[in-house]
């Protein structure tokens, strides 16, 4: 058994296809003075078709993952145009007289070098984008074709050093059962279009495993523990089919439940939204039966672009989502940026703590003239729907009126040009700093509606980093503290008789059900993925019972307490 990193849920079985490492061999050749300019316009010739490839890739999948995933691609593209890496390959061709394909192999490998020795996630990832954008210009200036993959129907599961967005594009989900990278993390590109492909991915090997596998090696991958097999004996396959089996059964079951709604067994009726990224996003979510979309983050409209979407972009999409969703409601949260969710496009300056650091309403804030392009487009897309806006990481009161003034900015200018939009639209505060927690009585009274994040409050409270390996085992979202937390912004929205709901992690923990029950939160926002379980869960409770327990968590003295007290309630299998 290999251990690695669940990046993609799901179990596979099957023989295994390796990928050839995408290197080509780029002998140093060079050139006299007189050539410079051929050399120049091979370069020059091998980036427009680099970026015609590019964007045909980028249509093609778009219909498949979805816009946001799609939008990978104008990073690369981006990549091509970028004035630093091209000086570099331009440097090397006149300085050196380098032909081109050398020049850009130069340019790659030191790119790369410098990001692989960041101590910063998301930048080593960055560097297989840098690589696979130079490998696909080396392709053209070499003239070698294409490294393609088994074209038969054969279903496999693939395996490469690691996978790049363009290799993904020509993949057929019908084929590849799984796949399995010794590069990449959870936040890849392989593994956000993994996810959005619905197959399973175990990333994060160690370097030496790379030469371990072989093409018709037999694998089993689960890609929720992070587990690989390799040539797994009668036992380990037997156990995983059965696995397998459980899975795609209960996906079937749970299935059935979708136009059901979600009443305990004596009759509470709680509402589940779904948190969406976008519009593909937002048709999963209808499949499984959300009543409304609890979170839309737009973070994503914004990632892996070459700049920031104008008004008329953001608006088609809200519109679009505001009319699908009909009289159902539409919580849009504002651009929130900063800590692990960066843009290439726009600068943070360097932090020591970025997680305390620039980010969410802040940076919006702080960007008067990107702000309000956003509250228009969210302004436009409320004539069409039940809108409304959300606001991250309030930590005072100041931030709240001073996003209420550039909103009402926002409207005046729409009025202006003539343009409807709801003059009502309810604004609410993201309570996921202790901050706002302390404050929520004050804050109830200048916003419409709570939305409590748990994952981000969970680790402000408890002064643990939720992406930190070595503190992992200190992020328990049922300490007493939290607990606490959430009964005094609970509190606080009751007595000021403003709705509240729960749009972090802890809402689609089926553990959690008898606290929510007990605090009286009837409003749940989560993945698609987790719609149809915590339905099923709450199916086949008592309100009245959970309430007991739910109290009884209150009286605990620690989260070990608390979590055993809740998974004898609800079953080992509850999560």
């Amino acid at each position: 058994m290999i251990q690695g990193i669940g990046a993609a849920a799901g179990v596979a079985i099957g023989k295994a296809f390796v990928l050839p490492t995408w290197e080509w061999d780029v002998p140093d050749r060079r050139m006299e003075s007189v050539d410079l300019a051929k050399e120049f316009e091979r370069l020059y010739e091998g980036i427009r078709t680099s970026k015609t490839e590019i964007e045909f890739m980028k249509n093609e999948i778009k219909e498949t993952v979805g816009v946001a995933e799609s939008n990978i691609f104008d990073a690369h593209i981006a990549i091509l145009e970028d004035p630093v890496f091209m000086s570099e390959i331009r440097g090397i061709i006149e300085r050196q007289y380098k032909a081109a394909e050398v020049a850009v192999k130069e340019a790659i490998d030191h790119f790369v070098t410098m990001f692989d020795l960041l101590d910063d996630e998301y930048m080593k990832e960055r560097a297989l984008d840098i690589k696979d954008v130079g490998n696909r210009l080396l392709k053209h200036l070499l003239g070698t074709p294409d490294i393609t993959l088994p074209s038969d129907t054969q279903p496999y599961i693939l395996v490469a050093r690691e996978l790049s967005p363009s290799q993904l594009v020509h993949l057929n989900p019908q084929h590849v059962l799984g796949m399995v990278t010794i590069a990449g993390g959870k936040t890849s590109h392989s593994a956000i279009m993994a996810r959005a492909l619905g197959i399973p991915l175990v990333s994060g090997l160690e370097d030496s495993l790379t030469e371990i596998f072989k093409t018709g090696d037999l694998l089993v991958i689960d890609g929720d523990e992070g587990a690989i097999f390799l040539n797994p004996d009668h036992v380990i396959i037997d156990q995983y089919t059965a696995i397998a089996e459980r899975q795609r059964r209960r996906k079937e079951q749970l299935q059935l439940l979708a136009s059901v709604d979600p009443v305990t067994k004596d009759n509470v009726r709680m509402k589940l939204a779904g948190n969406i990224s976008s519009v593909k996003d937002l048709e999963l979510a209808f499949k499984y039966g959300a009543e409304g979309v609890g979170l839309f983050r737009t973070e994503f409209l914004y990632m892996d672009r070459l700049g920031f979407p104008s008004e008329e972009e953001q608006f088609e999409v809200y519109r679009q989502i505001a009319e699908k969703m009909g009289e159902h409601s539409v919580v849009i949260r504002t651009l929130d940026i900063g800590g692990d969710k960066q843009l290439e496009y726009f600068t943070i300056p360097e932090e020591e703590n970025p997680v305390l650091g620039f980010r969410a309403i802040r940076i919006s804030l702080d960007n008067k003239d990107i702000f309000k392009t956003q509250l228009m487009a969210i302004l436009r897309a409320s004539a069409y729907g039940n809108v409304k806006i959300l606001y991250p990481m309030i930590s005072s009161l100041e931030e709240v009126r001073k996003a209420k003034e550039i909103l009402q900015e926002a409207k005046q200018e729409l009025t202006a040009r003539g343009i409807a939009y709801d003059d009502n639209i309810p604004i609410g505060a993201m309570i996921e700093v202790p901050a706002a927690v302390a404050i929520a009585d004050l804050l109830a009274q200048e916003v419409d509606f709570f939305s409590i994040g748990t994952n981000d409050l969970v680790q402000y409270v408890l002064a643990v980093d939720r992406m930190n390996e070595k503190i992992a085992q200190m992020y328990h979202p049922f300490h007493p503290a939290v607990l606490r937390m959430l009964r005094q912004t609970v509190m606080a929205a009751k007595e000021a008789g403003i709705p509240i709901s729960v749009c972090g992690e802890l809402a689609s923990d089926e553990r959690a059900l008898p606290i929510w029950l007990y605090l009286g939160v009837s409003n749940l926002s989560m993945s698609s993925q987790s719609l149809l379980r915590v339905k099923h869960r709450i199916l086949n409770i008592y309100a009245s019972e959970s309430r007991e327990l739910g109290a009884l968590c209150y009286r605990l003295s620690t989260s070990t307490e608390v979590e055993a007290e809740l998974i004898r309630y609800l079953g080992s299998e509850a999560r």
